[in-house]
């Protein structure tokens, strides 16, 4: 501050500010923490660059987690556009987390299909199995432009009897991982609760029968809740090999009275369900893990996903707050 004077340094700031198209007020100060704190974009906007303001200028966040942008998905974006995004992350100082792809999130060739399989596209994304391959490559060249070390996939839509495919579906996993692993990347599935690998337990199991250094977990508890596991934390999460939990999604999950286990649930604001998202942070934090814990709430109570997402990131705020994290 030596030889600029405080009216110097105040003016300089609103400057700053004004050229984020922001009032001087809504400049928020970085967020410290001992993780890299994210938000899904599309979860406020499908507009990029709003999104991006909003997390980087309000949120004081420094990371990003990239699914669809402009209502395409990630994987249908042309040189342009992802030209355009990288620009966009540049102006607001943000770094990405992961490519989070929708790979393996369809139907396993030669079983019945998923009552879960969509009748539309989800999150813009809608690809065969036979597109598998090709989609791991647009995954593989997207973590090189975006400069992420790694990929979001899925167990493929759930099964009501998985067993007959399960040895088939972990070699195709294995293959992937190691493909990934040729490019130094790594593949992070999602426990997701509509795919084979939804619960704690599930993860577990999948980790445990898929042994390769390339293949790590997208922990989700409040997806594991949605399944019916609500003791996903603490319960699901001792069962896990902490070590190669690589990436962890933060939402929350109420169930329905008398639904029956996976049987009906809703989104909550993080904060107002399971899991204990506090308790869950100290967790991590204790482990020693580093890595995205990235908002992705689902929940529309709000009314608009923008001023949801401002609602359950104030409750995941607290709970980072509360858990020395």
């Amino acid at each position: 501050m030596s030889g600029v004077s405080r009216r110097e340094f105040l003016a300089a700031g609103g400057a700053a500010a004004m050229a984020c198209g922001l009032p001087r007020a809504l400049i928020a100060a970085r967020f410290q923490s001992s993780f890299r704190v994210a938000v899904i974009s599309d979860e406020i906007s499908p507009d990029f660059d709003h999104a991006c303001s909003v997390i980087a200028n309000e949120f004081g966040l420094e990371w990003v987690e990239l699914r669809a942008l402009w209502g395409k998905n990630l994987m249908n974006l042309d040189e342009a556009e992802i030209a355009k995004a990288n620009g966009i992350l540049d102006k607001y100082k943000l770094r990405v987390t992961d490519i989070a792809s929708p790979l393996f999130k369809t139907d396993w060739p030669g079983a019945p299909r998923s009552k879960y399989s969509p009748k539309n596209d989800s999150f813009g994304a809608d690809f065969a199995f036979k597109q598998q391959d090709e989609l791991l490559e647009k995954c593989i060249a997207l973590a090189r432009q975006f400069k992420t070390d790694r990929i979001r996939c899925f167990d493929f839509w759930r099964l009501d009897d998985p067993a007959p495919y399960r040895e088939t579906i972990n070699a195709k996993l294995l293959e992937a991982a190691n493909v990934a692993g040729k490019h130094d990347l790594l593949l992070v599935l999602e426990n997701e609760f509509e795919c084979n690998t939804a619960t704690g337990r599930e993860s577990a199991r999948t980790l445990a029968a898929v042994q390769s250094p390339h293949l790590m977990l997208n922990w989700d508890p409040g997806n594991a809740v949605a399944r019916g596991e609500l003791d996903a934390y603490p319960a699901g999460f001792d069962l896990l090999p902490k070590e190669r939990i690589g990436h962890c999604h933060v939402k929350c999950a109420v169930s329905k009275p008398n639904a029956g286990p996976g049987g009906g649930f809703e989104w909550a604001a993080v904060g107002q369900g399971l899991p204990d998202w506090v308790a869950q942070f100290r967790a991590l934090k204790r482990i020693g893990y580093r890595h995205a814990v990235s908002l992705e709430t689902h929940w529309r109570g709000a009314g608009t996903p923008e001023a949801s997402t401002r609602v359950s990131w104030a409750g995941m705020k607290e709970a980072l707050e509360k858990s020395g994290a």
